[in-house]
């Protein structure tokens, strides 16, 4: 019994045993195993948060979740239409990025399209991310959505927002780097298409000038304005079309040679220059008006018609003066304040011809208010030349009752105040200056509330005559020669027959005033004749010399002495006359041929007969001087015109001012022979 139970014991104590160590490997195995799992655990508790966020809609109220799906749909559609837009944009990049040049039409079309892109970008990224963010609120109001996230998209469309705020940043700059290309293709056409105009042929019927830019060039030019205009770019383009169009007008002006423009007034003291000036200044002027601007007027029609005609006559009021519109009317205004002498009235007139020839230009042109500067300068322009040449005129009258108190010339010539105004008067009464003046007399007039008649003018000009004529006979009395003072006379009354005779001053005058002016010049002819030369054969008389009645010597004595006395006077009235001068020609070679005449034919005669008395003498070169030949030729070269300088005596203007072309008024007046 004993044994058995023994043997049951071990059997017990060996399950035990095995039981045991099946256990022991069992813990062994499942700490392994715990080690293993540890690492996952770890990871699993990280994975945790955002497993309950992914649930969390599971949890959240049914009906809120069901809705969820229409609101992601209303919110994704318009942010999917953008975006399809967007990719619109990197679509047009290449064409538009291309230079112009190759295709501007193809170019202007693709930026239009740009422009659409960029308004309905303008117009729908608003709306869409407004859907976005409303589905966002009504994730956080409705806990469907974790924090986290909503917070994400919070950045992210507030970062939208800021750039639909700023529109130029929706196609990343693209539009404004188009417009660059734009503006420098608007300007390289203007600048390769600048052409010099040259100056029309003179005489040339004035027409409308044609357009300076060819037809496609304008269309072009067109074409890049309205793309530019839609975005804002207008004034931009206006300077760089102003600029480019008014350098190339003032080289077209600067070819002329138009420095004289910048002339002071004080500088017109020279006659010569200022008519060459203003000669100048009219052709140049009519050039400028009927061709160039007019030119550049209808190319800024042509150009900026579609945007308004404010646009375009600012244009060309700004390349009008730019290119020196104001220069010409300043060179006027210096001609028009420089001092009133008489001659400055035929320019005064020219100028004022020459504007209103252009009157209809000026007021088509320069009519707008664009142009105000021009008009109120071309205003005080005509202003100042219609009051300047109407002074000038009626002081005629005083300037040459002052020079009467000026000595006669010493030569005994026309005094160059009778020859001027002789000529003045009969320019002033000529088809060229006649209508002109009787136009600037009668505004003058008009502004004073005066009526002014024709016949004010003729009245004007026949006092100035009659002056003259009182002037002559003032001067004729201050010789103390006689016989001076009778060539004196004799010169000027010719001069006014023969240059006053078929002219429309000797129409006004009359065919009786001409009559008695030859008269008096055959009268003072005849006056000087006797009272020079006529005395000279009187010393040749014959009386008491009969041949050897009182012997040879008693003879010879008494030709050397009347020989003496010849040669004497001949030589005193020679060397006198040898300083006078008549001007004219024919009245010089015929008061010499009646001179010749006067002493030659008894000269030669005298000789012929008791010449041989001295000439056989020792000394008979002493008295007879000179042979008939001789005395002709030393005759027929008297009074020629002397190239002298006289030095200048200033008269003074009845309104204080110095009148330089009154002076030198009395030296000869130089007439071609």
């Amino acid at each position: 019994m004993s044994n058995q139970n023994s043997y049951s014991g071990i059997k017990n104590l060996l399950a035990a045993r095995k039981s045991l160590k099946l256990s022991l490997e069992k813990s062994k195995a499942l700490a392994n195993a715990l080690d293993k799992t540890g690492p996952r655990l770890d990871e699993i508790s990280q994975r945790l948060p955002a497993l309950e966020a992914a649930v969390r809609p599971i949890r959240a109220h049914r009906n809120a979740l069901l809705q969820v799906g229409g609101h992601i749909d209303r919110a994704v559609g318009p942010a999917a239409a953008v975006l399809k837009v967007f990719d619109a944009v990197h679509g047009l990049e290449r064409s538009l990025l291309a230079e112009p040049k190759s295709d501007i039409w193809g170019h202007l079309s693709a930026v239009k399209r740009l422009e659409e892109v960029l308004n309905f970008l303008g117009e729908n990224c608003g709306v869409a991310i407004q859907w976005l963010e409303d589905i966002v609120e009504y994730l956080e109001e409705n806990n469907v959505a974790d924090e986290r996230y909503l917070l994400n998209l919070k950045k992210s469309l507030q970062s939208l927002r800021e750039l639909d705020r700023e529109r130029t940043c929706l196609d990343g700059g693209l539009l404004e780097v188009v417009l660059d290309k734009l503006e420098a293709e608007f300007w390289r056409l203007l600048r390769e298409n600048c052409l010099v105009l040259p100056m029309a042929t003179p005489g040339e019927q004035p027409c409308i000038a044609p357009s300076p830019l060819p037809v496609q060039v304008v269309q072009k030019l067109q074409g890049i304005l309205e793309r530019l205009t839609v975005n804002n770019r207008l004034e931009r383009c206006i300077s760089l079309y102003v600029d480019t169009r008014s350098d190339n007008a003032r080289a077209s002006l600067s070819a002329l040679d138009i420095g004289y423009v910048k002339i002071s007034a004080s500088e017109f003291n020279d006659v010569q220059n200022m008519e060459k000036y203003i000669n100048q200044w009219g052709t140049h002027l009519e050039f400028a008006v009927k061709h160039l601007f007019e030119a550049e007027y209808k190319l800024c029609n042509d150009v900026f018609e579609k945007i308004g005609p404010d646009v375009w006559l600012g244009c060309f009021a700004r390349i009008a003066i730019q290119a020196g519109m104001l220069e010409f009317l300043k060179f006027g205004e210096a001609v028009a304040r420089s001092k009133k002498d008489p001659i400055k009235l035929l320019k005064l007139l020219d100028i004022f011809a020459t504007l209103n020839k252009l009157r209809l230009d000026f007021n088509r042109l320069f009519g707008g208010k664009a142009c105000f500067e021009i008009q109120n300068m071309t205003r005080d322009l005509i202003k100042r030349v219609v009051e300047g040449a109407c002074e000038i005129f009626w002081e005629l009258l005083v300037q040459v009752e002052l020079q009467r108190e000026m000595p006669p010339p010493q030569d005994g010539g026309v005094p160059k105040l009778i020859s001027y105004i002789t000529d003045y008067c009969n320019r002033l009464l000529g088809d060229e200056y006649r209508p002109v003046l009787i136009q600037v007399l009668v505004i003058q007039r008009s502004w004073r509330q005066e009526k002014f008649q024709e016949r004010l003018l003729y009245d004007a000009i026949l006092k100035i005559i009659k002056a003259l004529e009182l002037n002559l006979d003032t001067w004729s009395k201050a010789y103390e020669d006689p016989t001076l003072s009778h060539l004196f006379m004799m010169n000027n009354h010719w001069h006014f027959w023969k240059h006053v005779r078929g002219t429309r001053l000797g129409s006004l005058l009359g065919d009786a005033w001409l009559r008695d002016h030859e008269q008096y010049k055959e009268y003072f002819l005849t006056m000087y004749l006797r009272e020079s030369w006529g005395k000279l054969p009187t010393l040749l008389s014959r009386e008491g010399q009969i041949l050897f009645s009182g012997g040879r010597a008693t003879a010879r004595d008494l030709v050397k002495k009347r020989l003496k006395a010849f040669n004497e006077a001949f030589d005193e009235l020679y060397k006198k006359q040898s300083k006078w001068v008549i001007s004219e020609k024919d009245l010089r070679e015929k008061t010499c041929q009646l001179a010749v005449q006067a002493i030659v034919p008894v000269y030669r005669s005298y000789m012929q007969n008791y010449g041989p008395l001295v000439e056989q003498d020792a000394s008979g070169s002493k008295y007879a001087k000179y042979t008939a030949r001789n005395l002709e030729d030393m005759i027929g070269g008297l009074f020629q015109q002397k190239l002298t300088k006289y030095p200048s005596s200033k008269a003074r203007h009845s309104n204080g001012k110095l009148n330089s072309v009154m002076s030198n008024q009395f030296q000869s007046a130089p007439t071609v022979a």
